[in-house]
């Protein structure tokens, strides 16, 4: 993609996304995800209503009276934005490429920050770390993270998500908010690195998936290249039984996903690339606005 073409698209994805953050999304993010990040302010004689569970103990044996533990919301989070650029990233049948609305779910979730002026960092993974963009502030920022995203090459064509969340637990110190942002389409079992990451951290996953990744259409015979492996098969889609295999398999796969965030206590939220991935996110803030 050539400067002129990439700033167009840079340009086009910022005035949609900034105007979603500003207008739909205002207040949601910061509702979803306060108290997230809290610091301890004083102490002060406890008062009816006051949740027990706050009680210093130590201040309270000394005073022969209840006393307990004031904190204040630390305003400032860090947003890191954990990004799948496998090879499965760049399919697209119906709808827009997956990589498309990633960008643009990306963007979003990147300007919602700017009204709590928080710092936003990326991690581009496929089946090893494929760069790290430390956080930072500010709207520059954020459009040179748009720019990487939408003009990213990966190295690699496979997908490890163990290893990224291996990384990010270990590259950020404090505690932040991440958005896993993937199809999932990955063997690996990454189960015990993300309840690890989520308990430092406060992660959501947000899969983007085409809806030819769910369903085969009776189109005859196909030549498939798998965009991870490079391979290619012929599959005959006229075949019921092969129709239902890959749907059983695609089945088989979200049930995995599904039971792994959930034994993690991570939020997900699934949205296919031609649905509207507004309201998937607006879903998604409102339900961790709910815990």
């Amino acid at each position: 993609m050539d400067a002129k073409e990439l700033l167009k698209k840079v340009r086009k994805i910022e005035i949609k996304t900034r105007g979603l953050s500003n207008n739909i999304f205002a207040g949601e993010y910061h509702t979803a995800f306060k108290g997230r990040g809290v610091t301890f302010s004083e102490v002060r004689e406890y008062q009816p209503g006051d949740d027990v569970r706050d009680i210093d103990w130590n201040v309270t044996a000394r005073h022969n009276k209840p006393f307990v533990k004031v904190y204040e919301e630390d305003r400032e989070l860090t947003m890191i934005l954990m990004i799948d650029v496998s090879g499965s990233e760049i399919f697209g049948a119906v709808g827009s490429p997956k990589r498309d609305m990633v960008a643009e779910i990306a963007a979003t979730l990147a300007f919602s920050s700017i009204t709590n002026n928080d710092k936003v960092g990326v991690i581009f993974f496929s089946d090893k770390i494929e760069k790290f963009i430390p956080p930072k502030k500010g709207k520059k920022h954020i459009l040179l993270i748009i720019r990487e995203i939408i003009d990213f090459t990966a190295e690699s064509e496979g997908t490890d998500i163990d290893i990224a969340l291996q990384f990010m637990t270990n590259a950020i110190k404090k505690r932040s908010t991440a958005f896993l942002i993937s199809d999932f389409i990955d063997s690996h079992d990454y189960q015990k690195s993300l309840t690890i990451a989520n308990r430092k951290h406060d992660v959501a996953a947000i899969q983007v998936y085409d809806e030819r990744d769910a369903k085969l259409p009776d189109v005859g015979l196909i030549r498939a290249k798998d965009l991870e492996t490079g391979s290619l098969i012929w599959i005959d889609s006229s075949s019921k039984g092969v129709r239902a295999a890959y749907e059983r398999s695609w089945y088989d796969q979200q049930q995995r996903l599904n039971t792994v965030v959930q034994k993690c206590g991570v939020d997900l939220v699934s949205v296919r690339t031609d649905d509207d991935y507004v309201k998937a996110l607006l879903g998604l803030f409102r339900q961790r606005a709910l815990h």
